[in-house]
């Protein structure tokens, strides 16, 4: 191939920066209120730690269990951007139910919607970036997409603070204020985003059906025993910052625990991504484990925030080195066709793991202390590498 039309085919599509700056905005609404909203819970509705760990996980398992049914769909339909639209739409509206909450339950209920908002977009939108993406640097083009979004994830959390200090600790005001990105990126995503020309047009048939799912072949369904257990070994991100609570730092500045993980899986994501298209990929996912597992290790030895802030920076590093790299894993391993059902079904396993283990996690928590759930974590990381070692996905694309 000419290097001119190497170099050109090279460049991460347009499609992919406005799929990320969608992400952005999105995340720094869902931040705002989601890096508070644990605070919330604890000292306006005196929420236990298992009854956050329950919200937290059904939230987001509710999100990656709905990604199924989307992710099929958009490969039936064989049009993403529809659903796409729908989902961020969805997660905008319930942004204001927050605002006039009066109690725990529509707290849960606007949680429960705004995943749902979550899992109707997830799948379209990441089948989206590998239809829109040369399979070269697909690894490069997911980890620039988790950059954006993950830069949304510190901003959020960082403008949360600053309203904290400004308004007093008014929970109220902050999440109106962020309605406003939401709606932002809706618009973006329905006026910035030309769906690629169709993949399956001229024939549709049913994902679900037994001789389409046999073509996800064993390498697929190997990453998506991997993605499970790696995500039993990761809880729900709350329980950092209940950690950072009980270390006694002032309640405006707990969001800056979520600022310091999201800063460094912003930062490290896309140079990971880039690395997953040239390196080995379990090499990579077991760098990540033994990260997540010092990471762990950190944070149940002490809640000081001179001890938190580390323990969750590291946890964010395992997230940039391993988020981007296990979705172009199911990008590789999948037909171009059925790339929404892929995602989806990798999203359930992942999601069902999470509500475990933030269920885990939050009884731990409650029974035995914050080390343990802690500690906990970490055999699930050595678990994880263990059948990572027998597993046999080798090298790029295998």
């Amino acid at each position: 191939m000419p290097s001119h039309h190497r170099q050109k085919s090279l460049r991460i599509p347009t499609g992919v920066w406005i799929l990320g700056f969608v992400s952005l905005l999105m995340d720094i609404s869902s931040e705002m209120v989601h890096s508070l909203l644990p605070l919330f819970m604890v000292t306006t509705l005196g929420a236990s730690a298992l009854v956050i760990g329950l919200i937290e996980g059904l939230a987001e398992s509710t999100a990656l269990i709905i990604k199924v049914f989307s992710g099929v769909l958009s490969d039936y339909l064989g049009k993403r951007k529809f659903l796409a639209v729908l989902g961020y739409g969805l997660g905008a509206l319930t942004k204001p139910l927050f605002a006039v909450a009066p109690g725990a339950g529509l707290v849960l209920t606007a949680r429960l919607l705004d995943r749902v908002g979550k899992g109707i977009r997830g799948a379209p939108r990441d089948a989206l970036v590998a239809d829109l993406t040369p399979p070269e640097i697909r690894g490069a083009a997911f980890g620039l997409r988790q950059s954006l979004d993950t830069m949304g994830a510190f901003l959020g959390p960082l403008l949360a603070v600053g309203l904290m200090v400004l308004w007093a600790n008014d929970f109220r005001a902050i999440f109106w204020v962020a309605v406003i990105p939401a709606f932002a990126s809706v618009i973006l995503l329905m006026v910035g985003l030309r769906e690629p020309a169709s993949l399956n047009a001229n024939k549709r048939s049913n994902p679900i059906r037994r001789e389409n799912l046999r073509r996800l072949g064993p390498a697929y369904w190997w990453v998506v025993a991997i993605g499970g257990i790696f995500t039993l070994a990761r809880f729900s991100e709350a329980f950092l910052v209940l950690r950072a609570e009980q270390g006694g730092m002032p309640l405006a500045m707990v969001p800056l625990v979520m600022v310091a993980m999201a800063m460094v899986y912003s930062l490290s994501a896309y140079p990971f991504g880039w690395l997953s298209d040239r390196m080995s990929h379990r090499g990579l996912l077991m760098l990540g484990l033994l990260t997540l597992g010092a990471a762990d290790i950190v944070l149940a030895s002490g809640n000081h925030w001179m001890v938190v802030i580390p323990g969750v920076m590291l946890w964010g590093l395992h997230m940039g080195m391993t988020q981007g790299l296990l979705a172009a894993m199911v990008a590789d391993t999948c037909p171009s066709d059925l790339r929404g059902t892929a995602f989806g079904c990798f999203s359930l396993v992942t999601g069902l793991a999470m509500l475990l283990a933030s269920l885990a996690a939050g009884l731990l928590w409650d029974t035995l202390g914050a080390a343990a759930t802690f500690y906990a974590g970490g055999l699930f990381c050595l678990l994880a590498l263990f059948v990572l070692l027998c597993s046999p996905v080798k090298k790029r694309g295998s």
